[in-house]
């Protein structure tokens, strides 16, 4: 995977994110979502690729399009010609922060990561146990320890107070020990009603206002959090939490043996070369979200890999056609 490809990646998830914004505040999240994958499984074929979606929409009897094991790409549409075009092993969220798109709400984005075969792990769509720190941290957390000990060392870390930390959570029932701990350690929380993902990026970007994410999420997710961390050298520590038997079961039939594991970033997304890009949907403390003027469309996104090792903010304007089309900044 090379520069060129980053950037075909890139067109997926604008356009993506442009289908998805033309829906936002209008309370329809199915509509939301529909419009995303149906955009982005559209553009995927466009690609010069071989590609296999391993984190997406569903199982095949659960997803029309974008479904764990659907192949993508122009080898799908020329079978004969496979042996042209590169396997890639992709993961995606066409619409990541579904119920922020359809409230109108921040952070909400599109986004898909991508590495060679077997680069990324093939997670059930269960829930996870994460931790998420930026690179000067990643060494000293443990997902077992006490919610103070963490916070004292990060704190250590960033030369800072714990007093002066901010940690997003999100607001739900099952994080209410988690969020008294955190407090009665004596960081700030920032909670959040959707969208970890966004805040796992900007917990690993400095000058972001975000020092770490602690709780339960979506394994999906976290396994698009590990392959951005592998470009911005931080960190997710992340186990898998079984709630029902049958959770073990899809575990094993999934190739995953030990369920009790705690994966970090590198095994999580291990390929060598990761690409991961993201666009943003509604505006986040990293991007702006997709705006629409009278002669165009603006977007700002995020696109990274981990090999070449290179980051990437882009602004993109769809301009239309026209004689007297003007542009805003």
């Amino acid at each position: 995977m090379d520069t060129d490809l980053s950037l075909e990646f890139l067109r997926v998830v604008e356009r993506a994110a442009i289908a998805c914004a033309h829906t936002m505040g209008q309370g329809d999240r199915p509509l939301a979502d529909q419009v995303a994958v149906e955009s982005m499984r559209r553009d995927m074929d466009a690609l010069p690729i071989d590609g296999t979606v391993v984190i997406g929409e569903g199982e095949r009897d659960q997803a029309p399009m974008l479904y764990i094991g659907e192949r993508v790409g122009q080898a799908h549409l020329h079978p004969g010609e496979h042996w042209h075009y590169p396997q890639i092993d992709i993961a995606v969220d066409p619409l990541e922060g579904t119920n922020l798109c359809a409230l109108g709400m921040p952070g909400a984005i599109s986004v898909l990561a991508a590495s060679g075969p077997g680069g990324l792990l093939h997670a059930p769509d269960l829930f996870m146990e994460k931790l998420i720190v930026g690179p000067r941290s990643k060494n000293v957390v443990d997902l077992d320890a006490p919610v103070g000990d963490n916070l004292t060392a990060i704190a250590r870390c960033l030369d800072r107070q714990v007093g002066d930390l901010v940690v997003v959570v999100m607001d739900r029932p099952r994080h209410e020990r988690l969020i008294d701990d955190i407090r009665r350690a004596g960081a700030r929380i920032r909670l959040i009603t959707d969208g970890d993902l966004s805040a796992g990026i900007a917990a690993a970007v400095l000058g972001s206002g975000v020092h770490a994410v602690m709780g339960i999420g979506g394994a999906p997710e976290g396994v698009l959090t590990a392959a951005a961390m592998r470009c911005l050298n931080g960190e997710i520590l992340g186990r898998l939490v079984m709630r029902k038997p049958e959770d073990e079961r899809r575990c094993h039939e999934m190739g995953i043996s030990d369920v009790r594991r705690i994966y970090r970033a590198s095994d999580l997304a291990s390929g060598q070369h990761i690409i991961f890009a993201a666009t943003g949907v509604t505006d986040s403390s990293l991007m702006k979200g997709v705006r629409f003027f009278g002669d165009g469309i603006r977007t700002s996104s995020l696109v990274m890999q981990a090999r070449p090792h290179l980051i990437r903010f882009i602004d993109s304007i769809y301009v239309k056609d026209g004689q007297d089309v003007r542009i805003q900044f």
